[in-house]
């Protein structure tokens, strides 16, 4: 687990949600909050864009990833995708004990506490770290 990332992303719980949202003042959604937590760990992230809050197709996820240094892994991702619905998908940041995401019924980014109740569709790390 990357320790920066998880920090930045600890950093970010109580952010407002916002759809779309890229800055923590008025508001982030997943996207948002992998991509902030990303710059906060010193990254140059490339989040997609113009998106839909439901959709089956993951492809600008894929090569945002890769674009923003993130590899795919099989297990113990940073950064994990999953399917909350049939056609929506949600990222959240792996951090110790949990995970943080933006959530959208609570309205803000928060701290989910054990494993995720979500199946896990993909994951990634940090490039070029190996903790």
């Amino acid at each position: 687990m990357s320790r920066a990332l998880a920090e930045a992303a600890l950093g970010l719980v109580g952010v407002p949600f916002r759809l779309h949202g890229r800055d923590p003042a008025s508001g982030l959604d997943c996207v948002g909050l992998v991509a902030e937590a990303l710059r906060r760990a010193g990254r140059q992230p490339d989040p997609p864009e113009g998106y839909a809050l439901r959709s089956t197709s993951v492809a600008r996820f894929l090569r945002c990833a890769a674009a923003s240094g993130l590899t795919e892994c099989a297990d113990g991702g940073d950064v994990v995708l999953c399917r909350v619905g049939p056609v929506q998908s949600h990222l959240a940041v792996r951090v110790p004990g949990g995970f943080v995401h933006a959530h959208a019924s609570l309205g803000r980014v928060t701290f989910l506490p054990g494993p995720l109740p979500w199946l896990v569709s993909l994951q990634w790390r940090l490039a070029d770290e190996k903790d």
